[in-house]
């Protein structure tokens, strides 16, 4: 397998280093709008010999296309923010090779009534391409970060292994880690995270299919595994919440992020100043998106790790029937971010994100998965991948929840809350 990495931020510099000690692959190209990005990440590799660095503006298809032909890759990983997921995805169409990303093409809220009404969802251009792609006998594995990505293989294998049936899945995102000097600092793209928690969160339920709520809705305190302790979650737009239901038999799915009321107040001040917007306006004699001064005054999350301390952790809560008995547990994977930074040199939450493409690539060029479309993580069997994270030497875990056990959510009976539509 010959591999194009396109991107060279924390998630593609991770990437680099994690493949480094694995075998599968002939080549992996890291190409970035600036080369000297590339090139710092591939320099950090002990070993090279399998790595090169290129200068690409991924804005341009046709450049992708004959980047791809130039270094014969097999697999193209987009590993930039979603705004550039379609002249990617396109290009690998164009150019016959398979696709992965891990975050799908951006929504486009309801104009006038976004918190009762469905816009344009994510990845909707995406998956309307699937019957295309089988044609052509491509696969494009969408979201097959950590979430989405490792999410969905939990819901897979707890379908598959722990349920007779499922009522709700539910993915749960919580972390402990502080950023030493910083009031304010995200561990990863400012950009995704405004995309994700300032636009209307969806929720997918089988007798309504899927609909909008408020930001920040149903607010639940949420017990997170291996010392991260309790934690207030609350509604976001995510992917799972669309992937899921296509392959895996159940009644609700939802996602939501462990925000913290300090962070959901500097994302509604955002709001409110109008910094969340990514319409350019004129400031003197230039145009500028206010988010993209947003994201300029903001520390780069790649470089926080060496002040950050404490662990992430990435799961999905299921609950459902097991022989005929109640049953609810939690599918998680915890990343401590001192074990990533001495081993690695990646801050956690990059780091995480980085290691699900990997491992998902390496059961494509054996042949353990194989599948064509346009599909996201749930449709491949889970547990050879969970398999494989283990022999990464980052296994997942699980913990029974309910009554007498584990404890399970528990609604806060917070409002949620209408961001302003300009």
């Amino acid at each position: 397998m010959n591999i194009l990495v396109i991107g060279a931020g924390g998630v593609g510099t991770s990437m680099a280093a994690i493949a480094e000690s694995r075998n599968f692959f002939r080549s992996f190209t890291l190409a970035d709008v600036s080369l000297e990005a590339a090139q710092r990440a591939i320099d950090r590799l002990t070993d090279q010999q399998r790595f090169t660095a290129v200068q690409l503006d991924a804005r341009s298809e046709s450049n992708i296309v004959a980047l791809i032909k130039e270094c014969d890759a097999d697999f193209v990983v987009n590993a930039c923010d979603p705004r550039l997921n379609e002249p990617i995805f396109n290009a690998c169409f164009t150019a016959g090779v398979h696709y992965i990303d891990m975050a799908m093409n951006l929504s486009t809220p309801h104009a006038t009534d976004p918190y009762n009404q469905v816009g344009e969802i994510l990845g909707h251009k995406q998956l309307s391409a699937h019957e295309d792609w089988i044609d052509k006998g491509l696969l494009a594995l969408v979201g097959m970060g950590v979430e989405p990505g490792l999410s969905d293989v939990f819901a897979r294998y707890a379908a598959d292994n722990l349920f007779d049936t499922i009522d709700e899945i539910g993915v749960r995102d919580g972390a402990n880690l502080a950023i030493e000097g910083y009031d304010f600092a995200p561990t990863f793209s400012i950009w995704t995270t405004i995309e994700e928690c300032l636009n209307p969160p969806l929720i997918w339920e089988k007798t309504r299919g899927i609909f909008t709520t408020d930001c920040f809705s149903e607010s639940e305190i949420f017990h997170f595994p291996e010392g991260i302790g309790p934690i207030e979650c609350v509604n976001v737009e995510h992917e799972e919440v669309l992937l899921i239901p296509r392959e895996i038999e159940c009644n609700r799915v939802t996602f939501k992020y462990g925000l913290g009321n300090e962070f959901i107040n500097w994302l509604k001040t955002f709001v409110y100043l109008g910094l969340d917007s990514a319409t350019k306006i004129k400031v003197g004699d230039v145009h500028v998106a206010p988010r993209d001064v947003l994201a300029a005054l903001l520390p780069n999350p790649a470089e926080l790790g060496h002040l950050m301390k404490g662990k992430t952790c990435a799961g999905t809560w299921i609950k459902g029937t097991h022989n005929g008995l109640p049953r609810e547990v939690y599918l998680y994977h915890v990343v401590d971010n001192e074990e990533t930074m001495t081993k690695w040199g990646c801050q956690a939450v990059l780091w995480q994100t980085a290691i699900c493409p990997i491992v998902a690539l390496e059961l494509l060029a054996t042949g353990t998965w194989t599948h064509c479309g346009v599909r996201g993580p749930e449709a491949f069997d889970a547990s050879p991948y969970l398999d494989l994270l283990k022999a990464y030497g980052s296994p997942h875990g699980m913990i029974e929840m309910g009554e007498g056990k584990w404890p399970a959510p528990v609604l806060t009976g917070a409002p949620g809350w209408s961001r302003p539509v300009r």
